[in-house]
């Protein structure tokens, strides 16, 4: 049996949401959670992580998950950390305790639309940096199962797209600590113009 939160919203309902999400916050934002993936399907909720040039999340198995991206199947090094907006999982979650279903290592209350957090922007969060990545985010079926189809539409809608609801790709250019709570920010002068 499907609980209340557990129930998939239908894009009406998706659509209604985006007010609030437009509502994050630009330049400076809150870390809201922080989530290690130690093996597929498992999560681990942590107050506080280290980043790390080679491997991201520490203790999150990105560098031993393989990705139809790159030639030989090896991990994306432009896919390290996975960051989605903490307004747009409350959204499609309903429930705090459902938020890592997503998939993503960090929530935060900061607008990651392409026209605020380019790829090339840097955002310090903690004692860390993270450059924005080009490569797309975009969702898989497991997605679908856990949040809906809608969802799925919603958030890669040319909308969707435009305001990188799914989340962005990051990698870390500054090993650090980050914490829940923890402001992220962008840098001044911190993005290149895209090509």
């Amino acid at each position: 049996m499907t609980t209340a939160a557990e129930r998939h919203l239908s894009r009406d309902e998706l659509e209604a949401g985006l007010e609030e999400i437009l509502r994050s916050p630009r330049d400076e934002g809150v870390v809201e959670l922080i989530v290690r993936r130690p093996d597929v399907s498992r999560r681990e909720v942590l107050q506080v992580g280290d980043l790390s040039l080679t491997d991201g999340l520490v203790g999150d198995s990105w560098q031993h998950r393989s990705s139809s991206r790159t030639p030989n199947r090896s991990p994306h090094p432009e896919m390290q950390l996975n960051l989605m907006n903490s307004r747009v999982i409350a959204l499609l979650a309903g429930t705090r305790d459902r938020w890592p279903l997503a998939g993503d290592q960090l929530f935060v209350d900061l607008d990651l639309s392409v026209e605020h957090q380019p790829p090339g922007t840097r955002l310090a969060l903690g004692t860390a940096v993270i450059d924005v990545t080009a490569e797309p985010h975009t969702g898989c079926g497991k997605f679908v199962e856990r949040f809906g189809l809608d969802a799925m539409r919603f958030v890669n809608s040319p909308a969707g797209r435009r305001l990188n609801l799914r989340g962005i790709n990051a990698k870390v250019v500054q090993p650090g600590r980050v914490a829940v709570g923890d402001p992220i920010r962008r840098l001044p002068g911190g993005h290149v113009a895209a090509p």
